[in-house]
């Protein structure tokens, strides 16, 4: 009766006592090496440059499906790089105007300061110097030049929230050139450098040596 019933056991499958099979082990033991094979096949894939013309750009919905809306794309992503170059060169530019317009005053009016002629006259060591004026009259001003500065600058509200709103769409158009990249598509790749060049190429000289 032993050997029987062992034989039955093996042919209908061993239980436990905790009333798990062998067969059920093995099911489970087959499901986590398919989900550590198929986790292990996408990172490879998110790794690796691929060629897919169907390949979706930040949503599904935007999916190339022809090579024409595939051109499409990759002619979106040069654009897009350039206007970020253009947006770099545009916040170079006008962080120069703000500066200048704070820093290189040209005449401040001394209130109360005698005029430069009176003080030159009364220095002895300052009889070398040339007094320069226009048509022979002279305001009783000072000259301020520029000058580089360090210290943190005043907040103006002319000034301050245009650079927030243009430090904000100047990194919302660079997530979205990483995002394009990140696809690891290598014709979106591609397109994203091309833009780049041509937007160095353009306002390249704009841009401070310094980038955002």
């Amino acid at each position: 009766m032993d050997m029987l019933g062992m034989h039955a056991r093996a042919a209908t499958g061993w239980v436990d006592d905790s009333g798990s099979s062998m067969d059920d082990m093995s099911g489970m033991g087959h499901g986590a090496t398919s989900d550590s094979s198929s986790m292990s096949g996408i990172s490879t894939m998110m790794s690796v440059f691929q060629t897919q013309r169907a390949t979706p750009l930040y949503s599904t919905s935007w999916t190339p499906t022809s090579t024409g809306t595939y051109a499409a794309t990759c002619i979106f992503l040069i654009v897009l790089a350039l206007v970020f170059r253009g947006l770099l060169a545009a916040k170079a530019w006008q962080e120069s105007r703000w500066l200048d317009a704070e820093l290189n005053r040209r005449y401040v009016v001394v209130s109360g300061k005698a005029p430069l002629s009176e003080t030159l006259s009364r220095d002895s060591l300052a009889k070398k110097n040339m007094v320069l004026s226009e048509n022979g009259v002279e305001e009783n001003v000072m000259v301020v030049k520029k000058r580089t500065t360090t210290h943190a600058r005043p907040w103006r509200l002319s000034v301050d929230p245009l650079r927030a709103g243009l430090d904000t769409v100047i990194a919302a158009v660079g997530y979205l050139l990483m995002l394009a990249v990140m696809t690891m598509n290598v014709g979106y790749f591609l397109s994203v450098l091309g833009g780049t060049f041509l937007g160095s190429l353009l306002v390249g000289r704009y841009i401070a040596s310094v980038e955002h």
